[in-house]
């Protein structure tokens, strides 16, 4: 249940008629990832139950949280019903189907994410745009961190200690420079 006038006696009624033998009434929110009351559910099921919900919204709030709800009821070889959601019902073949479709679409928009982010980044890698972390070191102290080293003045732990970073840090800079100047 999400408001406050609302109880979940009307909710627990219809689930005992259509066959519930437990029912877990949770108060929070759908639209929460850490719901005790849904963990318990999912950790009792066992093979061959089926988790019924009054509507897919009581369940989950995004397609990709529904799916990774039902790959755990899947995973415990359970079946899934939603009262409101005639279509949303695993323990029939038309129900999987349409779930087997919703999961595809998911999929789908999850490679158009992953392709517009890469498209972006290579955009943004074009125009010079650095990614990742901020470099530890400025450009003139890995410029006088190389000549240092290269003159045999000091070592890569002296050369950390002074600039107060990693020893490795100065190894990665000392590998990176000798590709860059061979």
């Amino acid at each position: 249940m999400s408001t406050d006038g609302q109880t979940v006696d009307a909710q627990k009624q219809a689930l005992q008629t259509a066959g519930a033998s437990r029912v877990y009434s949770e108060t929070a929110s759908g639209a929460k990832t850490d719901r005790k009351e849904l963990a318990r559910a999912l950790k009792a099921l066992t093979v061959g139950d089926t988790l019924i919900v009054t509507r897919l919204d009581r369940l989950a709030r995004s397609t990709r949280d529904l799916l990774n709800i039902l790959d755990l009821v899947a995973r415990a070889q359970a079946g899934f019903r939603s009262l409101g959601d005639q279509w949303a019902d695993t323990t029939t073949p038309h129900g999987r189907l349409m779930l087997t479709i919703l999961g595809g679409l998911a999929e789908f928009e999850r490679e158009l994410i992953r392709a517009r982010t890469s498209d972006g980044r290579q955009r943004a890698a074009a125009r010079g745009v650095h990614m990742g972390r901020p470099p530890k070191l400025t450009r003139h102290q890995r410029e006088e961190a190389l000549e240092a080293l290269s003159l045999g003045h000091v070592s890569q732990a002296d050369l950390a200690r002074r600039f107060n970073v990693d020893q490795a840090t100065i190894s990665r800079m000392v590998r990176r420079g000798a590709v860059l100047a061979g």
